[in-house]
């Protein structure tokens, strides 16, 4: 981008992305920082402590200029610039140390930027990591960023899809024991997840006829009721529902053998019916470059496909490919919503 692009800043009527700084003890700060130092064509906010992210900034040696953000007011976009809506931290941050007092702060990151959105503020919510289990130490429900926001939202089912280049993964379910996943398995269920990938599909990647292919849940897709019958009793019967209301789906197949590329071709996402069937063929191919979307929401939300990563915060070695392939995605899907 030429200088003088660089120089210009964008409208408060033009794509406006909120960015959470996720876990303070962990990399999320540090990508965000990373974010900043790029220039950009999306306006961007950072919901966090900028005192917190100073501090970041200069202990990885990064000249970053800091404003506050004023609702209606422009926002740069010159690399090397980072507008912050300031929520302190009520506890100090050491990088790579976690402290409880500091979770619920972060949660009200995740609250102000889907307000936000919900609100019209914002056109879409980027979140950073962040450390599940201190938020939920703090006594806050909190399974997921996906969970968290469906309820905020009040949207009926969340749909977990993680995409890297032309290859999307939704999961029928997300964060559950595996040994919970059979018996949250319905054909019901199955079939509205079917169409909100259709419709979303649809509506932030333009396809117009999108084709998915739906995992079996037992090894080899149950070989005919041999390894388990959750095929023939839930995902065939959903199948034929989809597809009974015009849905162009295919399977269920065995997962093993779905991957292959050859047999992934002619279709534009795969449903997994469990987190670690489908996300660890996607981390192979995209691992660092993957976005983790929501479907099935009023909004735009994307995040990064890992964790909180505390041993690599506040070092430098951190790699902000996910998020960057992240807030790049949401103004894609939000400039796509707005053409809808």
């Amino acid at each position: 981008m030429a200088a003088t692009d660089q120089r210009r800043v964008v409208r408060r009527e033009a794509t406006l992305i909120a960015l959470t700084a996720g876990e303070p003890a962990g990399i999320g700060p540090d990508l965000c920082l990373a974010a900043a130092c790029m220039p950009r064509r999306w306006p961007l906010v950072c919901i966090g402590d900028r005192d917190l992210l100073r501090a970041r900034a200069d202990q990885l040696g990064l000249a970053i200029r800091f404003c506050d953000y004023r609702k209606g007011a422009d926002v740069p976009l010159i690399g090397g610039t980072l507008c912050v809506l300031h929520q302190p931290l009520p506890a100090p941050c050491v990088p790579g140390r976690l402290e409880v007092r500091n979770a619920r702060q972060v949660v009200s990151w995740i609250d102000r930027g889907v307000d936000g959105c919900m609100s019209g503020e914002f056109n879409a919510v980027v979140t950073a990591p962040v450390q599940k289990s201190l938020i939920s130490q703090a006594g806050i429900k909190f399974s997921g960023h996906t969970e968290y926001i469906a309820e905020r939202t009040h949207a009926p089912l969340p749909v977990m899809l993680l995409t890297a280049a032309n290859l999307r993964v939704a999961l029928a379910t997300t964060h559950l024991p595996l040994r919970a996943v059979s018996d949250a398995l319905t054909t019901t269920g199955l079939t509205r997840i079917m169409k909100i990938m259709v419709h979303d599909l649809r509506r932030f990647w333009g396809l117009p006829q999108p084709r998915i292919a739906v995992c079996g849940v037992n090894p080899h897709a149950g070989e005919a009721g041999l390894l388990g019958d959750e095929e023939q009793r839930i995902i065939e019967p959903a199948i034929a529902q989809a597809r009974a209301e015009g849905l162009r789906v295919d399977g269920p197949f065995p997962a093993d053998t779905l991957f292959v590329p050859r047999h992934l071709a002619p279709y534009d996402a795969v449903l997994a019916m469990y987190h670690d069937q489908g996300l660890p063929v996607l981390k192979h191919a995209g691992f660092g470059h993957a976005v983790n979307v929501t479907l099935g929401l009023p909004i735009v939300r994307t995040s990064v496909d890992h964790g909180t990563a505390l041993d690599l915060a506040g070092t430098g070695k951190a790699d902000a490919g996910s998020l960057v392939a992240a807030i790049e995605l949401a103004a894609h899907m939000a400039s796509c919503e707005e053409n809808v």
